[in-house]
C-alpha cells in the first residue's frame, strides 16, 4: 500500500462499549481533512468483544484501517511502540479510544505540524476528571519537570504527534520500559503544544488505577534521569555529617552533665528517621536496578497475534 499522508495510533483495552461511537465519530472527521490517512489500532489483550469490533471496523473500512492483535495484554505505552513499528505515514498521531480527546482536535495538531514543528504536545483545556487525578497530575507535572527538564504542560494527555523522523528514533530505542511522549519531546528540534478540548469518558472506566499512575511516573522519572540517585546521595551526606555533629553534641553533654536517660525517645525518633531515609533509597536503587534487568533479560517487549490490513 502507498504511504498515507497521516496515521492515526489507536490503543485498545476493553473498550467493547466505546468502539461504535469512536468509529463514528473518528472517520468522519479524518475524511474532512482531505489528506491521506490511515488509522492502526492495537488491541492490547482486550477480554471482551473489542478484538471483534475491531475485526468488523477492517472489514468496514479496508482501505484506511488496519489492525494488530496482541496476544496478551502488555500495555498502552507498548501498543504504541508496536504501531509505530507498523504504520507509514509522515505524521503519526496517537489517541485514546475513550473519546476523553475528541478526534475532531486531530485536525489543530496537523496544522502546527504543518508549520514545522515536529512534535506536538496537547493541553487539555478543561479536565473531566475527578478531583484527586487533577491534583495528582499537576504535582507530578511539576516533580518531573524539575527532575528530567522535560516541560510537558500535561503528560497526561495522550493526543500527540509525532514527525516520522521522531518515531524512526524512537523505534530504535530498545527500552522495556519508557514514556513516549517523554521520549518523543527529547528527540524533537522544534516541540509545541496547542490546547485540544476534553470530554468525559464516553463508556467504561480509566485503565488506569492509582497504583498504575505511581508505576507511570516511576518508569518517567528514572527512565529520564538520574537525579533522584544524585538526590539521595545528598542526602545522605547531610545525614551522615548531621549525625556526625550530634555524636558530638551527646559526647560532650554526657562528659559535663553524666548519665541520663531523658532523651532516649527522642533517639528511637532520630533512629526511626535514619532507617526510613535508608529503606527509601534501598527501594530508589532497586527502581534503577529493575529497569536494568529488565533491559538485559532481552525479552520481547510485546507478541503480535496477527495484523489484517489491505494489501496489494
Amino acid at each position: 500500500m502507498s504511504s498515507p499522508e497521516v496515521s492515526i495510533v489507536i490503543p485498545v483495552y476493553n473498550e467493547e462499549d466505546g468502539l461504535a461511537s469512536l468509529f463514528a465519530r473518528l472517520y468522519p472527521a479524518l475524511d474532512a481533512l482531505d489528506r491521506s490517512y490511515e488509522v492502526v489500532f492495537v488491541n492490547d489483550g482486550s477480554r471482551d468483544r473489542s478484538a471483534a469490533m475491531l475485526r468488523e471496523q477492517f472489514q468496514a473500512r479496508p482501505d484506511v484501517t488496519r489492525v494488530i492483535l496482541f496476544n496478551g495484554n502488555f500495555g498502552q505505552h507498548r501498543a504504541i511502540m508496536a504501531a509505530f513499528e507498523h504504520c507509514r505515514g509522515d505524521k503519526i498521531v496517537t489517541l485514546d479510544a475513550d473519546l476523553q480527546n475528541p478526534p475532531e482536535e486531530i485536525a489543530k495538531l496537523l496544522a502546527e505540524m504543518d508549520k514545522g514543528h515536529d512534535y506536538v504536545g496537547s493541553i487539555r483545556k478543561q479536565r473531566n476528571d475527578s478531583l484527586w487525578r487533577h491534583w495528582a497530575s499537576r504535582a507530578m507535572n511539576r516533580l518531573r519537570e524539575r527532575i528530567t527538564r522535560i516541560k510537558m504542560t500535561d503528560q497526561g494527555c495522550m493526543l500527540r504527534a509525532y514527525s516520522k523522523g521522531i518515531v524512526a528514533a524512537i523505534n530504535e530505542c530498545r527500552e522495556v520500559n519508557t514514556f513516549l511522549p517523554a521520549l518523543g519531546y527529547t528527540f524533537a528540534r522544534n516541540p509545541t503544544e496547542v490546547v485540544v478540548e476534553h470530554d468525559e469518558r464516553e463508556a467504561g472506566e480509566s485503565k488506569y488505577s492509582l497504583y498504575s499512575l505511581i508505576r507511570l511516573n516511576f518508569d518517567l522519572m528514572t527512565g529520564f534521569s538520574v537525579v533522584p540517585l544524585q538526590i539521595f546521595s545528598f542526602t545522605g551526606i547531610i545525614v551522615s555529617l548531621l549525625s556526625a555533629f550530634f555524636v558530638v553534641f551527646l559526647l560532650i553533654r554526657r562528659l559535663i552533665v553524666g548519665p541520663e536517660a531523658e532523651g532516649l525517645f527522642t533517639l528511637f525518633a532520630i533512629a526511626f528517621f535514619l532507617i526510613g531515609i535508608t529503606l527509601f533509597g534501598i527501594g530508589l536503587l532497586g527502581e534503577y536496578i529493575g529497569r536494568i534487568y529488565q533491559q538485559v533479560r532481552h525479552r520481547p517487549r510485546y507478541l503480535v497475534q496477527a495484523i489484517l490490513e489491505k494489501t496489494e
